[in-house]
């Protein structure tokens, strides 16, 4: 008997996207319950959690000897089993208002490049943390399903999903993938890009929250039509005192170039390998961008100057991946098709 027959009869079932940077949880008939940064603070035995989510993030540069702020999952998979397991078993509480009466089955979204090894770890630490039956799908399937592509139509879909460790990107057609190319970079090395430059040109180190912050309000990745500024407050690399500095768009962007040239030569990278009837479709229909990446500023323009194609940012691209995950656990029948059937023991 398929074990997936019955799937849909239980109230209580899930899907997590399980990202670097945020957690997402989907109840079924319910939509995204949760929204969290995937980030933990711990005791400094790590014995007993502080927080979890923004209340966690918060505490990022800020945290005491006594108190451990982890972020257990690098390059969109898991660094730290044990936090990771103690993360999802509060996340699974808490999407079903702490009464388990019948263990949620479970659907966790993995990066297409993922190991077999790290297949392991998300369904162990998934099933040690309360779930009854653990299924995952890639991210770029839950992407493109969460965005409405016709995947399951004899077509090529390009879709390249951003988030905080790694970027996916992957052509689609009848409901698979047919060639995908995963890089281990995302929001989190903008970030990092961030940090870097203003400490090498400013002289001025700020934290990786206030790099995001910079990155949110005034980080481009194509020149925009009204350059912006903003104060920033940080350390003199110098003297150690607190100073404040204006920096401009122009900056924020020359320190993300080198990042997003990367996240464009995969895509490239990535036509080489596509059959020419696929690229025929995605020359038609455009690439679609979605994840947390998707929503910097200038991205799509940039994409489309250097690869001569239409590039569209999907509506709410933060929780695309986590609605596509959803959309299979409300008709688990129709999409059995795109679960990854085996993980090797």
């Amino acid at each position: 008997m398929n074990l997936l027959k019955y799937f849909g009869l239980f109230a209580n079932d899930i899907a997590i996207d399980l990202g670097t940077a945020n957690t997402l949880v989907y109840k079924k008939g319910m939509g995204v319950v949760i929204n969290e940064p995937s980030v933990v603070a711990l005791t400094a035995d790590s014995k007993k959690i502080i927080a979890i989510g923004s209340e966690a993030k918060a505490m990022i540069g800020k945290n005491p000897a006594e108190v451990r702020v982890i972020k257990p999952l690098k390059d969109g998979v898991i660094a730290d089993f044990q936090v990771t397991e103690m993360m999802l078993r509060n996340l699974i509480l808490r999407a079903q208002k702490k009464r388990l009466l019948l263990r949620p089955r479970v659907i966790v979204c993995v990066p297409s490049g993922i190991t077999e090894v790290e297949k392991r770890a998300v369904r162990d630490s998934a099933l040690h943390a309360g779930a009854r039956e653990v299924y995952l799908v890639s991210e770029p399937i839950a992407a493109a399903i969460g965005a409405n592509l016709p995947i399951d139509k004899p077509c090529g879909n390009m879709i390249m999903d951003i988030g905080g460790g790694t970027s996916e990107i992957a052509v689609m057609s009848l409901s698979h993938i047919v060639v995908h190319n995963s890089i281990r970079i995302g929001g989190d090395k903008l970030d990092n890009d961030i940090v870097n430059y203003l400490r090498k040109k400013n002289s001025i180190f700020v934290g990786v929250l206030t790099a995001e912050k910079i990155k949110k309000k005034i980080g481009s990745a194509f020149p925009l039509e009204e350059e912006l500024t903003m104060e920033v407050r940080g350390r003199n690399v110098v003297s150690g005192y607190p100073v404040t500095i204006e920096v401009s768009s122009e900056e924020i962007r020359e320190a993300m170039t080198e990042t997003v040239g990367l996240m464009i030569d995969a895509i490239k990278k990535l036509f080489e390998q596509t059959e020419p009837e696929l690229s025929a479709d995605i020359a038609e229909r455009g690439i679609f961008l979605t994840g947390g990446g998707a929503l910097l500023k200038g991205l799509d323009k940039r994409i489309m100057k250097a690869v001569d194609l239409p590039v569209h940012v999907v509506p709410d691209p933060l929780t695309c991946v986590a609605k596509g995950s959803g959309q299979i656990l409300d008709d688990v029948e129709r999409y059995n098709e795109v679960l990854i059937k085996k993980i090797e023991d």
